[in-house]
């Protein structure tokens, strides 16, 4: 039984381990930067520590400050979160040393899968299928990766093999660009995650993102949660995620289920994770890389199921079996998630920093917020521009997008600007609604001016009608209206006369 856990993480995903903790009867702590001094997590956490400066690399990165932290606070566990320190395998292992536990997977795990070009090459020999991509292991060149590249073929992604998020990835199309390219990821990657090597991937053209929830136990219990589709992204960084993916049907389920299962029992895994896939137009599917740890868009996989992935992973961590079965995973339902990112969807998805002075969040039936921020709180420009996740659910998919657009609608943030424009004309996209759409669909058939153009022509008829409604109404009001002679109505007077004559 834990008592204490640490959460080595901020903002809103900080806030979500902390609420689940406080639901299990698990006292939190909570650590900060300079710049998150008066952040939410910090109010909601049972006590709170000082890591050091704004900058991640001095603060959430600093593995040793955290450890310490932990052993000065009395904690039994330390749950990463996602980012940061969450896929160090390094991290997992100092904390073991020091007789915390992660929450999380094993170190092995990490190392097999936290690792892309690892990982490619464990499900290799697992039989598991992958985008033709470099198939070495270890730190490779920039001279290898160039002359390996004309042999997989262009257009190429190159890929951070820590991490995630679209960070350390770029695409390439010519070998002349290349050199370029190469070094501009990995100054990237080594920003944030520490570790600036890279690995080519061939860029699969018309494909969609979707992704497979997984869970296991340390009894050798493996299960997934179903997928989540991912494939609205702009410059591979994920805005919308929703589940189920209305381009699966029940076979292909059940067999890149299968498939994601049969991944992480190749790496002994443990805890949550996912199994991310690339899904080409005939519907033949890809591994392509396995995040070993809990994902930004996890609440849409809770929504559909009703697993709340957070607890599960808190007890399995403490050494329970999974509390469900495969057999007993079902799903109901349509769920969406919209990222609600503090930055200028008008002038190139820029990010927006300042004081948040006005926050209004959307409430109702089906609707979900995760936000880390409140009236009074600074964006900064030192982390992820995310501020909150807008969730919503409902019976079809139908349901849930018109939920989605009044949630939209009623949501309200003061002081930064945010991409909830971007959310609601994609919310009235054609394509969207009727799923035509892949991983190239935001930067290559979607235009936000096009789409707010129309609105605001819409919002013209609206304003001209309204002014008529109310020049109406005026001029009703302006009506002098004489006082009947009579002290009663005419069907009064009426009636009286027949009672008179009867």
């Amino acid at each position: 039984m834990f008592k204490k856990v640490l959460v080595a993480n901020r903002g809103e995903i900080a806030v979500r381990i902390i609420r689940a903790c406080r639901e299990l009867g698990i006292q939190t702590v909570g650590i900060f930067s300079e710049a998150d001094r008066n952040a939410l997590h910090v109010r909601y956490a049972d006590e709170s520590y000082l890591l050091g400066p704004a900058p991640s690399r001095e603060s959430y990165l600093r593995a040793d400050k955290i450890l310490d932290i932990a052993a000065r606070s009395g904690v039994d566990a330390i749950h990463p979160g996602y980012g940061f320190l969450a896929e160090r395998e390094d991290f997992s292992a100092q904390c073991a040393d020091r007789g915390f536990v992660f929450i999380g997977p094993k170190p092995t795990s990490i190392a097999a899968m936290g690792d892309k070009a690892e990982a490619r090459a464990t499900v290799i020999k697992a039989g598991v299928p992958v985008v033709p991509g470099t198939e070495d292991v270890g730190n490779l060149t920039d001279d290898d990766l160039l002359s390996v590249a004309p042999k997989i073929g262009f257009p190429l992604l190159i890929k951070a093999t820590a991490g995630g998020g679209g960070k350390g990835m770029r695409e390439i199309k010519s070998l002349d660009e290349m050199p370029t390219l190469l070094a501009s990821a990995r100054r990237e990657a080594e920003s944030a995650f520490g570790d600036g090597n890279v690995y080519l991937e061939k860029l699969v053209e018309g494909a969609r993102h979707i992704e497979f929830q997984v869970m296991a136990d340390s009894f050798g219990n493996v299960i997934h949660l179903g997928e989540r589709e991912c494939s609205i992204q702009r410059r591979h960084q994920k805005l919308l995620e929703e589940s189920p993916s209305v381009f699966m049907d029940e076979e292909l389920r059940k067999k890149m289920g299968d498939v994601a299962v049969k991944a992480a029992q190749a790496v002994d895994y443990l805890n949550a994770g996912t199994i991310e896939f690339l899904v080409d137009k005939e519907r033949n599917f890809y591994f392509l890389e396995m995040n070993t740890r809990l994902q930004v868009e996890h609440p849409v996989t809770e929504m559909v199921t009703g697993v709340d992935i957070v607890a599960e992973q808190i007890r399995i961590a403490r050494g329970r079996q999974l509390s469900y079965t495969q057999d007993q995973i079902e799903f109901k339902g349509h769920a969406i998630e919209c990222r609600i990112n503090a930055e200028d969807p008008f002038n190139g998805f820029v990010p927006s920093t300042g004081r948040i002075t006005h926050s209004l969040l959307p409430t109702g039936p089906g609707i979900r917020v995760d936000s880390g921020v409140y009236p009074g709180f600074e964006v900064t420009p030192y982390y992820d521009p995310m501020i909150a996740k807008l969730i919503v659910w409902g019976e079809t998919r139908a349901q849930a997008i018109l939920r989605m657009r009044r949630a939209l609608e009623e949501y309200r943030i003061v002081g930064v600007r945010t991409n909830i424009p971007f959310h609601q004309t994609l919310m009235d996209s054609h394509r969207f609604m009727g799923g035509q759409f892949d991983t190239r669909f935001v930067e290559e058939r979607f235009s936000l001016d096009d789409a707010m153009e129309s609105r605001e022509s819409h919002s013209e008829i609206a304003a001209i009608l309204a002014t008529l409604a109310a020049h109406q109404l005026s001029e009703r009001s302006a009506h002098i209206v004489r006082r009947n002679e009579r002290d009663a109505s005419n069907w009064k007077w009426v009636g009286r006369w027949e009672r008179m004559h009867r």
